[in-house]
Order: structure tokens, then C-alpha cells, then sequence
């Protein structure tokens, strides 16, 4: 082989080496522009991903909001109801309050009179008032025991003072109007009087 056939075959492999240079570099510039827009889809997918889940953050800080409302309202409802049925009827009771009294004065006017009818008439009047306090303490209603206990202000209303030997201070001697508590809660104060020496 001659020089120049040596020198035309370098050239013809370096054209083919440059050829297949180019080739590849050319599929390298395809590749990194197909991993360039590949890494922009991940990156969009990311920030997709991030919205979303931010997103389902709130919307389960929501949803826990309101699970925990919905259960303060049914407990609220659940008091509410209760309440309702403990003292719902505290106005008619309060109100029958005053037939209870007129019954007692009734029986205490007549409690000791002779005559034959009014003595009957006195068992009826007892009758009916004690089946109507068992009535009214069927419905939560209780009386207030006042008489030998000292004053309290949350449930006595003090109308008098008066000296008596032999009982302390701020002692209740006598009630004018009874008091009534409804299932545990104030109805009506006692109205009394009490020592003081």
C-alpha cells in the first residue's frame, strides 16, 4: 500500500469517526433535551403533588374542625335536653306552687275547729294536699326543710328578726311561705324568720 492510499484510508475512517461523532453527539443532544423535559414533567408532577397534598392537608384540618363541632353541638343538644327535661316544667310548677299554698292556709285555718263537718272537711283538704306535694315530688319537686336549720341566703329569704332565749343566731323559727328546690336547682326561696338575740 502506498502513502496515499494510506493517507485516503485515515481520511476515509477519520470522516467515518467524525461522521459517527456527530451522530452520537447529535443522539447526546436529543437525550439530555429528552431528560431536560423529562426533569421539567417531574418537576411540574412534584409541585402538582405538593398542591394536592397541601390541599388534603386543609381539607383534613377542615374535616376535623368540623367533626369536632358536630360533637360539642350533640353534646350541647345532649345538655340541652337534658336540661329540658329536668326543669321544662318549672313554670307550671312554680305556678301550682300557689294552689299548694292556698291549700295550707285552707287546712291551717280550719285545723282546729270543732264542728263535725269543717273536722271533715280539713281530713279532705289534708288529703288532697298531701296527694298533690307526693304529686309534685313525683315531678322533682322538693320542699325546703327550713325550721331548726341556719340561715343560708341561697335558700331562705329572712322577712323577720326576733329575740328567743335558748336558739342561736341566724337560727329559722318559723316559715311563712315555704320553699321549694326543683331537682336540685332554687325554685322558690323560703321565706322565714330568724333569731336574733
Amino acid at each position: 500500500m502506498s502513502g496515499t492510499e494510506v493517507n485516503n484510508d485515515a481520511a476515509e475512517n477519520l470522516e467515518e469517526v467524525k461522521a459517527t461523532a456527530d451522530e452520537a453527539m447529535a443522539e447526546a443532544e436529543e437525550a439530555m433535551a429528552e431528560v431536560k423535559e423529562i426533569h421539567e414533567e417531574v418537576e411540574e408532577l412534584k409541585e402538582e403533588v405538593s398542591a394536592e397534598a397541601k390541599e388534603l392537608a386543609e381539607f383534613k384540618d377542615k374535616f376535623y374542625y368540623v367533626a369536632a363541632e358536630m360533637e360539642n353541638m350533640k353534646k350541647r343538644h345532649e345538655r340541652d335536653m337534658q336540661s329540658q327535661v329536668k326543669y321544662g316544667n318549672e313554670k307550671v310548677l312554680k305556678g301550682l306552687l300557689d294552689v299548694v299554698d292556698n291549700l295550707e292556709r285552707t287546712a291551717t285555718a280550719i285545723e282546729n275547729d270543732e264542728d263535725e263537718k269543717v273536722k271533715n272537711i280539713f281530713t279532705g283538704i289534708d288529703m288532697v294536699q298531701k296527694q298533690f306535694l307526693e304529686v309534685l315530688k313525683n315531678n322533682g319537686l322538693e320542699q325546703i326543710d327550713a325550721i331548726g336549720k341556719t340561715f343560708d341566703p341561697n335558700f331562705h329569704e329572712a322577712l323577720a328578726q326576733q329575740p328567743v332565749e335558748g336558739k342561736e343566731d341566724q337560727e329559722v323559727i318559723q316559715i311563712y311561705q315555704q320553699g321549694y328546690m326543683l331537682n336540685g336547682r332554687l325554685l322558690r326561696a323560703a321565706k322565714v324568720v330568724i333569731v336574733k338575740n
